[in-house]
């Protein structure tokens, strides 16, 4: 009987999604599949790219975790694909590799002073707050007054956890390290800032609520932004998100504290519309001193067209949350615009020839971008899946296809692995921390200390 040798790089959902796919799809031939991931604990963005008090999606871990603890899927934590092992390695041991890693950098803002001192990719927020292990353990968290630039889900995470008591977190996983810098924090005012209207945003009704059930915090919202075109109307009606949204920010527009009116809370966190970034203002040290944007207005079509009125408002920081991007892979082409790699339903094209790469095959972000919630990522890998099962004749014929090579082979480069059981070890270690204080977990952040856990050493 035929067998596949499998690598999947990456151990986000979109990898241990395809990895699932496959094991439970009518084939003729065995499956031996090998998850690497560069992290030393799997499921990637859910676990260092979802805000600490977001328990309902970090339940997906839950769905994650079931399909790791079944026992049909190996998995190298604290591998990095590039250095630790190569595509030729592959090649040499698999049949067929899907990348599946994601988007974990920012999107750039290409605006003057977007390199200003106080000026913040939020992917690299995020990852802090997430407590990530290749990032620093402190932030700069000095400014009173902050601007977030973007209307996605990740712009509502970051304005939250910036203007949100830190004590309200504390039944979270939220890092100690993270949870003393923002208890620190002396921030009083965070303002996001979107281009378009209320009816063209990105984020979902259930990021809005959460704003506004937040303690000790005013929503701030504008009757200005709320002139409404048709194309904006046609939205409202004909979209339950949209109409929801909408009920949410009218309901914000009938409290004491719209159009900037003084509220008892001690932080106010201000939704701005109709406002497309001009430029982050750096004061003589070259520091961030105030954002400048275009006031906007609809194009009657669902986009907005310039008004040429520039706006100021002073502030010590900016955080830009304008979406995530993709990391080039060693051996592998990628698409430098796109952030992607260039593919066809998953089968990874030449960038030059546009000609089909055999054997390898990428699904997730890394594939199509970053769009789309996590439950869009397993029709992402069933696509990828179903033309990996239908390609069977064009697979690599590896050298070595041994389950004991990759361990060995990992050994003989001094690579410091972890496994299913190690991660485990680690979650349980971090659940028991989180026990005498009545939370959730302690997470542990240092990399080495994540390893010695996990390798119970």
């Amino acid at each position: 009987m035929t067998k596949l040798r499998l690598a999947i790089v990456g151990a986000g959902p979109a990898g241990i999604y395809a990895a699932d796919i496959l094991l439970k799809a009518e084939r003729r031939f065995a499956v031996s599949i090998d998850l690497f991931e560069q992290l030393p604990a799997p499921y990637g963005l859910v676990r260092y790219g979802v805000a600490p008090d977001h328990p309902r999606i970090k339940g997906i871990i839950t769905a994650l975790r079931d399909v790791l603890d079944r026992g049909d899927i190996r998995v190298f934590g604290n591998v990095h694909y590039g250095t630790d092992i190569t595509l030729d390695d592959l090649k040499r041991h698999y049949n067929a590799v899907i990348f599946a890693t994601g988007a974990v950098r920012d999107s750039s803002l290409d605006i003057p002073g977007s390199d200003a001192e106080g000026s913040f990719g939020a992917a690299d927020f995020v990852s802090w707050y997430d407590g990530h292990p290749d990032v620093p353990r402190t932030w700069p968290l000095t400014a009173q007054s902050v601007a977030v630039i973007g209307n996605g889900n990740v712009a509502l995470d970051v304005a939250r956890m910036l203007s949100k008591h830190p004590e309200d977190l504390l039944p979270t996983d939220v890092p100690q390290n993270v949870h003393d810098a923002l208890a620190a924090s002396p921030v009083t005012d965070v303002h996001i800032f979107g281009r378009r209207g209320p009816a063209n945003v990105k984020f979902t009704p259930l990021e809005l609520r959460e704003l506004g059930e937040m303690r000790d915090v005013d929503m701030v919202v504008y009757d200005e932004d709320f002139d409404y075109d048709q194309a904006s109307l046609d939205a409202i009606a004909s979209n339950k998100q949209v109409m929801v949204i909408d009920r949410v920010l009218q309901s914000w527009r009938k409290r004491p504290t719209a159009n900037d009116a003084p509220g008892e809370a001690s932080r106010r966190l201000h939704l701005h519309f109709y406002a497309r970034p001009h430029e982050i203002v750096a004061d003589e040290e070259g520091r961030v001193a105030a954002f400048r944007w275009e006031r906007t207005r609809p194009d009657g079509a669902g986009g907005v067209v310039g008004t040429g009125e520039i706006r100021e408002l002073p502030v010590q920081a900016v955080y830009r949350a304008v979406g995530y991007f993709g990391s080039p892979l060693p051996g592998v082409p990628f698409d430098k615009r796109h952030g992607v790699i260039p593919n066809r339903e998953g089968k990874v094209l030449a960038k030059s020839s546009n000609e089909r790469v055999p054997g390898v095959y990428a699904t997730g972000w890394i594939k199509r971008g970053p769009v789309g919630l996590i439950g869009h990522t397993k029709s992402d890998a069933m696509e990828t899946v179903r033309h990996l099962i239908n390609d069977q004749g064009t697979w690599w014929q590896p050298e070595d296809p041994s389950e004991e090579a990759i361990p060995a082979l990992l050994a003989s480069r001094g690579v410091r692995w972890t496994d299913l059981d190690g991660w485990h070890r680690l979650d349980a270690h971090e659940i028991a921390l989180g026990e005498p204080h009545g939370r959730a977990r302690i997470k542990v952040v240092p990399r080495e200390e994540m390893v010695d856990i996990s390798r119970d050493e």
